[in-house]
């Protein structure tokens, strides 16, 4: 089978719902420890209000060692235009754009409507320093915490709107609440992709909420998606989100990936040592199956 790619974002939204604070260098250690582990591509912090997310307040420092490192390909997300541009001042070659799909959320999450967001998200794309890369994240696309499940036809009408933006754009479809079903998740890939068959790449984000991270990481995976993000101890969760709980964790889902034949070019072993770390944080609420003790083991 066809290898998969991993993208480690507990250094950004592992870590953005802990309150007490990480220290830097403390993030900078995992970040350099899941690089080494194999994790070659992650999302090592964002661009935001200090004031709204304090733990990320050192964003600079921890980007400036990831490039300095070159170890690992640093994805940052940004919420709208303006950090994307202080997240570019900083040296990001690759950002990572989100807005929430409805309505009710991305007014809690940026304050803008998602239709402001898109057009916020155009300005951005049009003053790109030429080879920056880009993710898109459509969160709540598949429900909102404050009006249910999202309507897929809305989901495609904003999907095409933002591949026309940027057709090179790599896509990512959030399940930000953790509350969709692998049915939804194999049906909204197959007709994204049916609706925009020229988009460079696929990504699924998934949490755990309800149990059902690894069976929404396989119905994506059954549709085509051959990248999937994680967080290492299953960390992690949407502010704005109430109820959600952490992202499908790093070392789940590369145990399940190995044990389907699939590679991720990571070693499931050197990850264990660093989700206990994780998972061992100050005000950390782990997620991860692989942690949990094995049958009949002492507890």
């Amino acid at each position: 089978m066809s290898a998969v790619q991993i993208v480690e974002v507990g250094p950004r939204d592992g870590f953005q719902n802990i309150g007490p604070f990480i220290p830097t260098q403390t993030k900078i250690a995992m970040i350099r420890d899941l690089a080494a582990a194999g994790l070659k591509r992650m999302e090592v912090t964002s661009f935001v209000s200090a004031r709204a997310i304090p733990q990320l307040c050192d964003a600079p420092e921890v980007l400036a060692d990831t490039l300095a490192q070159a170890k690992t390909l640093a994805q940052v997300l940004v919420p709208n235009a303006r950090y994307g541009l202080k997240a570019l001042e900083a040296g990001a070659t690759f950002l990572s754009y989100v807005f929430s799909i409805s309505e009710s959320h991305n007014r809690s999450n940026v304050r803008a409507s998602p239709e402001e967001s898109l057009a916020d998200y155009a300005r951005l794309v049009d003053g790109l320093p030429a080879g920056t890369r880009m993710r898109l994240n459509l969160a709540t696309s598949f429900d909102c915490p404050f009006e249910g499940r999202t309507p897929a036809a809305r989901v495609l009408e904003f999907l095409e709107r933002a591949f026309e933006i940027m057709p090179e754009a790599e896509i990512c479809l959030c399940d930000t609440t953790g509350r969709g079903e692998p049915d939804q998740v194999g049906e909204l890939f197959a007709q994204s992709m049916a609706r925009c068959p020229e988009v460079a790449a696929w990504a699924m984000h998934a949490h755990d909420t309800y149990g059902r991270g690894a069976d929404n990481v396989l119905a994506a995976h059954a549709s085509g998606v051959r990248i999937f993000d994680a967080a290492i101890g299953g960390l992690g969760g949407c502010p704005y989100a109430p109820g959600a709980s952490g992202n499908v964790a790093t070392e789940d889902v590369v145990r399940l990936f190995h044990d389907m034949g699939v590679q991720t070019g990571v070693d499931a072993e050197a990850l264990l040592p660093i989700a206990r770390r994780a998972a061992a944080l100050p005000g950390a609420n782990a997620g991860s199956r692989c942690l949990l003790p094995a049958a009949g083991a002492p507890r």
